[in-house]
């Protein structure tokens, strides 16, 4: 079985709604549904939150894949907002520390082929109005908030782990994106993702 991982009820809601005619709406942060082919997960925001349930998913679950579904934040001029991505590589960004990494940056094998793969950083604290980027943000094309340590314990349990992403604005933006933008944006995800489960049980499952 394949688990669909979402960070926020607001952006699960629109997949809920597509999949088996609402089959599995209503889930809440924290807690899991399932049927015959996919279980879809709500972590909550933050690396915490991710690393703990995630933990308790592969453990309570018996997962082929986990598939991380969810917005990001653009670092870089590319991929433009509103760009459905492929994550390529995730890296740890908060920690101070550039010699030694405490935890390695992770390649991603996507079976997103037909999007455009990017690298990815996760970070807790969004840095807005900043002259510079950080040594991590110059790595990477977008920002999140989940997926790395999503990936990271998924990868301790052998578990693959996709990651496909919706870009809802820029990290140096002052201001939180439009509310269509991020409508718009979690539809498109939504009808993506759903529309990609056959290819991904095939592949994965």
């Amino acid at each position: 079985m394949v688990g669909f991982v979402f960070t926020t009820p607001e952006e699960a809601a629109p997949f809920l709604a597509r999949y088996n005619r609402g089959r599995l709406d209503g889930i809440a942060e924290g807690e899991s549904a399932f049927d015959d082919d996919i279980l879809v997960t709500i972590l909550g925001i933050g690396k915490i939150k991710a690393t703990l349930r995630t933990e308790r998913l592969l453990r309570e679950h018996t997962l082929s894949h986990l598939v991380h579904v969810g917005t990001c934040l653009t670092l870089q001029d590319e991929p433009a907002v509103g760009s459905l991505i492929a994550v390529e590589q995730v890296f740890e960004g908060d920690r101070v520390e550039l010699s030694t990494p405490s935890y390695p940056r992770m390649p991603i094998e996507t079976v997103f082929s037909k999007l455009s793969a990017y690298r990815l950083v996760t970070q807790d604290h969004r840095v807005t109005g900043a002259k510079e980027l950080t040594y991590w943000q110059r790595l990477a094309h977008v920002s999140d908030t989940t997926a790395y340590p999503l990936a990271y314990v998924a990868a301790t349990h052998g578990v693959p782990c996709d990651i496909l992403k919706v870009v809802l604005g820029a990290v140096a933006d002052e201001k939180p994106p439009a509310k269509d933008v991020v409508a718009k944006g979690l539809d498109a995800l939504a009808e993506y993702a759903a529309g990609a489960i056959p290819t991904i049980t095939a592949n994965r499952g």
